[in-house]
């Protein structure tokens, strides 16, 4: 019957089909404007590159070129006046409700100039893909009303909304917002949820945030990051090869020789060095001390912990001043906050030469096994054991 479409499905069934057609769109965008072109992190086999692209082209009128143009513009000015879409300059509101249209505004000819090189180029890209972008949503409704029958309105409908909901909603406004911090990267991205499945793995905004440049988001053995796992099905299937997602650092239990390589190995995996620096002195050490701290600070105990770690850019004037507060009445809280910051000191200060590095970091891991904070001295032995991962 007409009224049903060709597919003549039950109501769970056309819920299904929808679920899948929006979840294939969700990979379309992780996996190919994402991960490929966006980031470079993946290499697809021609013919499902093409795939994406199409599957794009139908569901979302989404230009390559203009899509990756705007996320890398994003990385680059993140959090900045110039950030296409950032909660934190625009409001979470705006960002939530306005994604899309945030997109659209983006969409300069300056930038789609500076940040939209290595995106299609081909014949069918300029003449169909660009050319004519609605016209793919335009073939994607007939299909829906033709399999689907009346319900392919709604059908039609939750296609649309889903990615403008979903990716430049969510991930970009919720992303920069609400959740988690696995590293204290330079800007307010945070993991949504640890299981990666709904967004395709885009849920993880912080893991991507601190590693851009990776085709696996998931960091902890607790996330999951199902986008990670199309790109191993490929990638069996011998369409898909992921460049790098793994740290070059290695860890060499008994290693005590401070060289370069222990100084590139950890300027290399810095985020994690910074995270475990926190888990293996400051929390430490904050514990140690939080009797007095307690008495000193009350029920802002809790905020010093993360004000501790937290990036110092990110950090309100206010909290600035409350944390010089108890550093001055602590000094071994003041100790074991300043030699972080001398840490970072080897990856933050350009032109410095290899050995100048090295010899900071000898000098550092001397300075923190003499400062008799028996925290600081194990994790100066820690650092030592790092070196570079052997190549294979």
């Amino acid at each position: 019957m007409w009224f049903n479409g060709l597919l003549d499905l039950t109501v769970w069934q056309l819920v299904g089909a929808t679920l899948l057609m929006t979840h294939v769109t969700i990979i379309s965008v992780t996996l190919y404007l994402h991960r490929h072109s966006a980031h470079n992190a993946l290499d697809l086999h021609p013919v499902l590159k093409h795939f994406f692209r199409f599957w794009l082209w139908l569901t979302t009128a989404q230009n390559t070129k203009e899509w990756t143009a705007i996320h890398r513009k994003h990385h680059a000015k993140c959090e900045t006046e110039d950030d296409p879409h950032s909660p934190v300059v625009l409001g979470i509101r705006k960002v939530l409700l306005e994604g899309a249209e945030l997109y659209a505004e983006a969409a300069t000819p300056e930038t789609l100039e500076r940040y939209g090189q290595r995106t299609p180029e081909d014949w069918i890209e300029r003449n169909l893909y660009s050319r004519h972008k609605l016209l793919g949503i335009v073939l994607m409704a007939a299909l829906d009303l033709l399999l689907f029958g009346v319900h392919g309105i709604w059908i039609w409908a939750v296609q649309m909304m889903w990615i403008p909901v979903w990716a430049a909603g969510v991930v970009n406004g919720i992303g920069h917002y609400l959740g988690y911090r696995n590293f204290e990267c330079a800007d307010n991205a945070r993991n949504i949820s640890p299981l990666g499945l709904l967004i395709g793995g885009e849920e993880l905004h912080n893991n991507h945030h601190t590693y851009p440049n990776s085709a696996k988001l998931s960091r902890r053995w607790y996330e999951v990051d199902i986008g990670w796992g199309y790109i191993r099905l490929f990638q069996m299937l011998g369409l898909a090869t992921p460049k790098g997602y793994r740290p070059i650092a290695h860890y060499v239990p008994g290693k005590q020789e401070v060289d370069v390589e222990t100084v590139q190995a950890i300027a290399n995996n810095r985020f994690v060095i910074m995270r475990q620096y926190r888990k293996q002195v400051v929390e430490p050490v904050l514990r140690q001390q939080k009797a007095r701290l307690e008495e000193e600070i009350g029920a802002r105990y809790r905020k010093l912990r993360r004000l501790m770690s937290r990036e110092v850019s990110l950090i309100q004037p206010g909290d600035k001043e409350q944390l010089e507060t108890v550093l001055e009445r602590n000094e071994m809280l003041r100790l074991i906050y300043e030699k972080s910051h001398q840490l970072q000191a080897l990856w933050r200060q350009r032109g410095l030469k290899p050995q100048d590095k090295l010899q900071a970091l000898m000098d550092w891991c001397k300075e923190a096994e003499a400062s008799g904070i028996r925290y600081l001295e194990d994790f100066a032995a820690h650092l030592r054991a790092y070196s570079l991962r052997p190549s294979v």
